[in-house]
């Protein structure tokens, strides 16, 4: 591992030169076309190969229907371009909620969710062509050990993890989920799946990623039961809602999963990782996970790693400073960006014709189109995946595509102040560029924890 440092490149040979000392595979293309490419996704096609990460804004109304923020941030990001949005958790139930103004879709405001989609449609329209359609999928989630739907928290949990029940205030003889509970929680994700086809929706996402619940699945070696202990229990429930997902939806929805190839957390509680040593990957079973998903017909996926809610959110996203009281990475951000690249590559590998989603482009500011035009040129990914700089910077894709460039006094610059307002339980955006609206909740969040 290299000595930490900030992103201070002022050309793209600075950042190649750096890259090449470090002995990291990542490259930069000057050809940025293949982000133009357009993808086909299930039975639709994205009109170019950037797509929006879901990025939770925790701004919500009570009832889980899309808030003026809510709103105003999926307008920004149509309007810029984006041939994907993947739109942000939404939980499936009540209690799976990760806070009170979390997505959630229901019966009762699934109008809500057809207008916003329509607001969607026509702002993408007005400010990039009466062509231009963005495919648009929601993520389905139930949050598990992060759970907090009225205030307070109220862990679920897969199995017990000596290091992480602490930080939740969960005990050793707390109860783990049931068996019984996750076998009528595939239904709600069916319903859910259900509902957002009603709205609108081209696609959902079986959400399986950064410790919540079925990540968690995913990683429960010490679990006893139908949902625990060997490979074919602990991908159980995720195939079973895929499944169950498709046999209702049909052939012309997508079904697609963001989910962790890689916990970058101690076996037996962690997901490809080697049973010696966490810090590396072991990815027998992610891969074999993803031709298992393959078959049982999703069609789009993409890959994360790391609990950005634990003690190195760098695996998931690299950062310049960390949030208050984080520790400073044993490592070039440059390698937490290598090694997010590596693994989506190895995931593209396996999933063959079945689109990628590619992430942890973020810290890499204005060099980040070239790094992904390279990464979709060589085919380690289908699409690239923009998260915290879609906040920043929400029409970063039309400037990639039609001025062949991004602008650095726009680009996110990895502060970690979106992190810190979600911490803080408040409502998140980014407090740099968008300060106007943001920096006043930040300070409110800020000034709210310090009380508590």
């Amino acid at each position: 591992m290299a000595t930490f440092e900030r992103f201070n490149f002022k050309t793209i040979d600075e950042i190649r030169d750096k890259v090449k000392k470090l002995g990291v595979n990542i490259s930069f293309a000057d050809d940025l076309s293949p982000l133009a490419k357009p993808v086909k996704i299930g039975n639709v096609v994205s009109p170019n190969s950037i797509a929006v990460l879901p990025m939770e804004g925790c701004d919500s109304e009570r009832d889980g229907s899309p808030s003026e923020l809510v709103r105003r941030r999926y307008r920004r990001f149509a309007a810029g371009g984006a041939g994907l949005l993947w739109f942000e958790a939404c939980a499936v139930v009540h209690e799976g909620r990760a806070n009170p103004l979390q997505m959630y879709l229901t019966e009762k405001n699934v109008g809500a969710f057809e207008k916003l989609l329509k607001e969607v449609d026509e702002e993408a329209k007005k400010h990039n062509g009466s062509d231009h359609r963005p495919v648009k999928v929601l993520q389905l989630t139930q949050s598990g050990r992060y759970s907090r739907p009225d205030d307070k928290p109220a862990p679920i949990i897969a199995q017990h993890d000596p290091m992480l029940d602490p930080r939740v205030g969960i005990s050793p003889d707390d109860p783990v989920v049931t068996d019984e509970y996750l076998d009528a929680l595939i239904e709600k994700y069916v319903k859910s799946a259900k509902l957002a086809r009603e709205a609108g929706f081209d696609g959902v996402d079986i959400k399986a990623c950064h410790r919540y619940l079925v990540s968690e699945l995913l990683a429960s070696h010490t679990r006893e039961g139908r949902y625990g202990g060997s490979f074919e229990n602990r991908m159980r429930f995720l195939l079973d809602t895929i499944k169950a997902v498709r046999s209702e939806v049909g052939d012309d929805f997508i079904i697609a999963s963001r989910f962790n190839v890689f916990d970058a957390h101690p076996y037996p509680y962690g997901f490809g990782v080697d049973k010696e040593d966490f810090w590396k990957p072991d990815l027998t079973e992610p891969l074999a996970l993803v031709k298992l998903m393959v078959e049982n017909g999703v069609n789009l996926l993409s890959n994360s790693a790391g609990n950005p809610y634990y003690r190195f959110p760098q695996v998931t996203r690299p950062f310049d400073t960390p949030t208050i009281g984080g520790e400073i990475p044993e490592e070039h951000p440059l390698e937490s960006v290598a090694r997010l690249f590596e693994l989506t590559r190895q995931i593209q590998k396996a999933a063959g014709n079945i689109p990628v989603v590619g992430n942890g482009y973020s810290w890499l500011r204005q060099f980040l189109p070239n790094a992904g035009a390279a990464n979709i040129a060589d085919g380690s990914c289908t699409l690239v995946g923009i998260g915290r700089q879609a906040f920043a910077y929400p029409d970063a894709p039309k400037d990639m595509l039609e001025k062949g460039a991004m602008d650095p006094k726009k680009s996110c610059i990895a502060c970690s102040k979106c992190t810190q307002i979600m911490r803080d339980h408040g409502r998140t955006g980014c407090v740099i560029r968008d300060s106007e609206v943001y920096l006043p909740l930040y300070n409110e969040a800020r000034n709210n924890a310090t009380k508590k």
